[in-house]
């Protein structure tokens, strides 16, 4: 079945604006063009429209959208499995807010009394989900699903005290790294002090450690740019010196 720009926009709940737009970008391109002069689109151009909105419904931006759809290697099965996984994710961070704002009305009301770890499950569901749509396809790569799922749930299961000292932790790492980068030497004693910080940090979020692992990680701060940004926010040059540390105190 064919459909004209203005059916379409109607099918879909998007403007026929939102549709020149994508024309404009390559995006999407309209079937044909009618005698008339009119925008007609086919089956192939609805199921690539679907695909469009549930990318954007992630937050994915136009242009990434372009890559991924115009790629050799796209598999629709296989993006909807992705997009599939990303919703029930969505779906279950929503619950766990939906469910601490209930209970936590019904404490307000005196008839129950939540556990602090209650408090807290929908607000560490969304800060796991968040580092997922960051980083989680890189970290996955690199070190299986197996490794990244248990890390989560030991994140899932900490205490507000462990979640308040994991918060610390961080802050006295960060002001640590910076004043051993303003030393400039990878192997001073603030340098150690750094890395013996990273290296308790990470244990926060693995069952085991192993030096070739953090030098791993250390290494994907210089290689991956949104850990290099992260890091650098403290001082510019601070990723590659924070990667120097480790690999001094990993020998």
């Amino acid at each position: 079945m064919e459909y004209t720009i203005n059916r379409l926009a109607k099918l879909a709940g998007v403007s026929t604006r939102t549709l020149r737009y994508y024309d404009e970008l390559g995006l999407l391109c309209p079937a044909r063009i009618s005698s008339n002069g009119y925008r007609v689109y086919g089956q192939k151009e609805i199921d690539l429209l679907k695909q469009i909105l549930l990318y954007r419904e992630l937050g994915v931006p136009l242009e990434e959208i372009k890559k991924i759809l115009s790629s050799k290697d796209f598999d629709e099965q296989v993006a909807l499995e992705k997009h599939l996984s990303a919703l029930l994710s969505k779906q279950r961070q929503l619950d766990l807010l939906i469910a601490n704002v209930e209970k936590t009305i019904k404490e307000l009301k005196g008839e129950i009394i939540m556990n602090d770890q209650e408090k807290f499950e929908g607000f560490i569901k969304k800060q796991i989900d968040d580092n997922e749509k960051k980083y989680g396809k890189e970290i996955r790569t690199k070190y299986g699903n197996d490794k990244v799922d248990r890390a989560n749930n030991k994140l899932m299961g900490m205490s507000k005290e462990q979640h308040s000292e994991l918060e610390n932790l961080t802050d006295e790492l960060n002001e640590t790294l910076k004043a051993a980068f303003e030393q400039g030497d990878p192997s001073s004693e603030m340098a150690q002090k750094t890395y013996e910080l990273h290296k308790k940090w990470l244990c926060f979020y693995w069952d085991s450690y192993s030096k070739e692992a953090h030098k791993g990680v250390a290494q994907m701060y210089v290689d991956d740019p949104r850990f290099t940004q992260y890091y650098d926010k403290i001082a510019v040059g601070c990723a590659a010196f924070l990667r120097d540390v480790v690999f001094v105190f990993c020998k």
